[in-house]
């Protein structure tokens, strides 16, 4: 059975949501750090521990973890359907909107990085969206190691 695509009227699951989520064939995380013990690098981590092609959303840093960094979703080679956001709240508001602009579907706000607003956005968007609830360290399993 495939994962479930996104439709703005339907009511998903926690799971279902992130199942869509993780059906994603590329992803990036938005506010990655090369500073390994942020939790912007875990993330980027995390992707690459489970084989997953992921690219680095930063404007200050030129590298993540081996990977280029890209200055934002639009200066991304391909077109990314799903996004985790490391972010303080108020930057998640603003990573919705550039988001939608870009044709994300699919928007995992980590903990910490949610705002009602951020969240409102997204659902009014059709994005589907994953806040308040599970870590994608969590999920998949993240192993800390060099």
């Amino acid at each position: 059975m495939s994962a479930p695509e996104v439709l703005s009227d339907e009511v998903l699951s926690d799971s279902d949501r992130i199942e869509a989520f993780l059906a994603s064939d590329s992803f990036a995380v938005v506010g990655a750090s090369a500073d390994r013990s942020k939790y912007g690098n875990k993330v980027l981590r995390c992707y690459q521990q489970n084989g997953k092609q992921v690219f680095p959303i930063n404007p200050r840093v030129s590298e993540v973890e081996g990977l280029r960094a890209y200055p934002s979703l639009a200066a991304l080679p391909a077109p990314i359907r799903a996004i985790s956001v490391i972010t303080p709240p108020t930057a998640t508001e603003q990573v919705v909107r550039e988001a939608h602009a870009a044709g994300v579907r699919h928007v995992w706000m980590q903990p910490g990085a949610e705002s009602d607003e951020a969240v409102r956005t997204a659902e009014l968007l059709g994005m589907n969206v994953i806040a308040g609830g599970p870590c994608v360290l969590v999920v998949l399993g993240y192993r800390e190691r060099d």
